[in-house]
């Protein structure tokens, strides 16, 4: 056997066709690019690389030079999951509903790679696989406990078109090992358990969930083990064998395109993790993979839609709209431009937001008077219109049919049961006015007249229980008579107010 320790005279041999790549995953990209250029065939252990570019790379490469990048997804040739997709084949399964995949153990620790990408990537290449359909939405969570930048634990939840959902829940900070892939078919059910023995790695269940009027009922039956040991292969033999077969031309299961398509779930589930997976539209919106958009909503430029929201049909959103976190819009919302919604809050139908409206987090809009549960009031819907660049603080409730002002403000947990003039400022329940804002949000001396904003100098006008901003009048004055140099003037005829 020969040995060496010079990675530099393997690429240069020419009587070695082919190298293995077993290295930390954040040398995969640069050693697997050096092999292809040297016009050797590749076997690299998973993942092939640590982004979604770094995959689409080197596949390209691999293809221009025209050898074989076989990825070490080796869970493809265990003879379990092999069954598996027997199984689903033949419809013994039936419809495919749910997979839930756990890959847990103590250590071995990482730094260049956090937990999702060491041990995720075999649970994601089985699932694309038996779907057979990359996902609509990813979502993950993780949890950061050994080192303040590394993940350590991490949960991913898979969406597809064709309504199966997944889950994969990896870690390595458990106190045992424990390697499950769970598949729910409508028919049967179906428990692969790697740390099992051979007779009882795979189980299958004939579960069944019976609907007894409108309420499902489970049938639970005994479980039925399938013996893998008459036709038992060492998955790691049967991967080395499919990589010698697919330089010699035979089709691979785990290529590079393969590989590809397991980093850009991976990418997804990391930029999830970090706060920056958003789906951008080509209109210039942002969506977040969490969230849901119906069909004929129109959706501004620049609007960031973030998690678990959910924009029901008909509704219109401007530019610049920044929507937080679980939020419900319509059907048929109207949202002008600049609009921030905090986290929690739900603008039904009948809720028209201006440009500019600021609604704080979990403030609560109603649309009907008189609810009942077991009536249906949805043509007694009353409009409520929030003016613009009003604000709306935390918990306030508005109660339908009511209008709130240009720039007023709702103080925190404030109840709106009547109009609210511009720019008034009210608290309590029921809302009263306690005072005058400007529209920069600086509380105003009312006892000035006329009334100026000590932050922005803007000057307002007294007129009855009503103020108004002097920039923004919209009758014209008219002159009739001598006004000294510098003085502000307004109505018909026109009078000095200051």
């Amino acid at each position: 056997m020969e040995f060496t320790t010079s990675y530099a005279e393997l690429l240069l041999r020419s009587d070695i066709d082919a190298l293995v790549i077993a290295t930390p995953a954040i040398m995969h990209y640069s050693m697997v690019r050096e092999v292809l250029l040297a016009g050797k065939h590749v076997f690299v252990e998973k993942p092939l690389a640590l982004t979604e570019q770094e995959g689409l790379d080197l596949n390209k490469i691999a293809q221009d030079v025209g050898k074989v990048l076989f990825v070490g997804h080796i869970l493809h040739y265990h003879s379990a999951i092999q069954k598996i997709k027997e199984m689903i084949q033949k419809g013994e399964l039936g419809k495919l509903q749910y997979i839930y995949s756990n890959r847990l153990n103590l250590g071995k620790f990482r730094k260049e790679e956090n937990i999702l990408w060491s041990f995720a990537p075999h649970d994601i290449s089985v699932i694309l696989s038996l779907v057979n359909e990359e996902p609509t939405h990813v979502m993950a969570m993780g949890s950061n406990i050994l080192h303040p930048e590394i993940a350590d634990t991490t949960m991913t939840h898979l969406k597809f078109r064709n309504g199966v959902s997944a889950h994969i829940f990896v870690s390595w900070l458990h106190p045992f090992k424990e390697q499950k892939l769970v598949v729910i078919g409508d028919k049967k059910m179906v428990v692969f358990d790697d740390t099992a023995p051979i007779e009882s790695k795979l189980s299958v269940y004939p579960h069944n969930i019976r609907w007894k009027n409108g309420i499902p009922v489970a049938e639970k039956k005994e479980k039925n083990n399938v013996d893998l040991s008459k036709d038992w292969k060492e998955p790691l033999l049967t991967e080395c064998e499919a990589f010698l077969e697919g330089i010699k031309g035979k089709p691979i299961l785990t290529d590079a395109q393969e590989g590809v398509r397991v980093l850009k779930v991976l990418q997804q589930a990391q930029d999830s993790m970090s706060g920056s997976d958003m789906q951008k539209d080509p209109n210039g919106y942002f969506i977040h993979n969490s969230s849901f958009v119906d069909e004929d909503c129109i959706i501004g430029r620049n609007t960031k839609i973030w998690h678990y929201s959910h924009i029901l049909k008909g509704s219109k959103i401007g530019e610049n709209v920044n929507i937080g976190q679980n939020v419900v819009i319509g059907p048929n919302g109207i949202i002008g431009n600049n609009v921030k919604i905090q986290n929690n809050v739900s603008v039904y139908e009948g809720v028209l937001l201006e440009d500019n409206v600021f609604c704080g987090p979990s403030c609560v809009f109603t649309n009907v008077i008189n609810p009942r549960s077991a009536i249906s009031r949805k043509n007694e819907f009353k409009t409520t219109i929030v003016r613009k660049g009003a604000t709306i603080g935390a918990n306030a409730t508005i109660i339908s049919g009511n209008t709130i002002g240009k720039f007023a403000f709702i103080g925190a947990g404030a109840v709106v049961t009547d109009d609210i003039p511009d720019y008034a400022l009210v608290v309590g329940n029921p809302a009263k006015r306690v005072g005058w804002m400007c529209e920069c949000g600086k509380k105003l001396d009312e006892n000035e007249d006329p009334i100026v904003c000590s932050s922005c100098n803007e000057k307002y006008f007294k007129k009855e229980n009503r103020i108004q901003c002097l920039s923004s009048i919209d009758v014209e004055a008219v002159v009739t008579g001598d006004i000294p140099d510098h003085a502000p003037v307004i109505e018909i005829p026109a009078k000095m107010i200051g």
